[in-house]
């Protein structure tokens, strides 16, 4: 198993699909309004639809038997997600809800077998979407094992930046003059991503953003020099 998996490779976010599949997809969908807090779904429910980010953030996460939190991912605009539970027929194995006031579309379960079943090559576009989100999982899995965690969470925020830059990529209204954007992601969510305390997150941050590294404010965060960044993440794991 690789020991440099490359965070720019997370392919889970805008750009999943071709422009006629995305356009296929989104004539058939459905709008759905949530609000801050609001469950889309709960580990054991059924799979009845194919989803999208619209607007707002879908946080993913997984809970244990004694309460604690594992937070996957948090979902922005243009990502899809949902469609391995279809495929398989099988009940959820996570929790979604709205981090922030959000509105999703939503492809009901016979919808989606029927477009897919319609044309085998939407099926190899799902087919790829899921392999990459697989690669992505081992790719996570080594970093959990391996990775000091100033490396694992230098990588994440690489992550999260890249999924950002995609989702808002061609969105109106929305500026892409090469400036950092500021990501909204609490200390928390990454202390739950990265499975340690919000505080050794706090510690961390705060210590590269006394090196410039980056800026923090409430709840958000901006990468100010990317490739200092990106050199904390290219380390090995310790003896490789």
């Amino acid at each position: 198993m690789s020991t440099r998996p490359q965070p720019h490779e997370d392919d889970t976010a805008a750009g999943q699909f071709s422009a006629e599949l995305e356009a296929l997809l989104r004539s058939h969908a459905m709008r759905r309004q949530l609000v801050k807090g609001e469950v889309l779904f709960t580990y054991g429910s059924n799979p009845d639809a194919l989803f999208c980010v619209e607007r707002g953030a879908i946080k993913v996460s997984s809970t244990a038997q004694n309460g604690r939190e594992a937070v996957v991912s948090l979902l922005e605009p243009g990502q899809w997600f949902g469609e391995v539970s279809l495929f398989v027929d099988a009940h959820r194995v996570y929790d979604t809800r709205a981090a922030q006031a959000s509105e999703l579309l939503v492809i009901p379960a016979a919808t989606f077998h029927a477009l897919v079943a319609r044309e085998p090559r939407w099926l190899m576009e799902f087919t790829q979407l899921i392999c990459r989100r697989y690669r992505s999982a081992l790719e996570w899995i080594d970093e959990v094992i391996l990775m000091p965690f100033p490396v694992r969470l230098a990588r994440r925020l690489l992550a999260v930046e890249h999924a950002h830059a995609l989702s808002t990529h061609g969105m109106p209204g929305v500026r892409t003059s090469g400036a950092p954007a500021a990501l909204k992601l609490s200390q928390e969510d990454l202390g739950h991503m990265l499975g340690v305390s919000r505080q050794s997150v706090n510690r961390q941050l705060k210590d590269w953003e006394k090196q410039g590294v980056l800026h923090l404010e409430y709840g958000r965060l901006t990468l100010s020099d990317k490739a200092a960044l990106q050199a904390i993440a290219s380390e090995s794991a310790p003896g490789t």
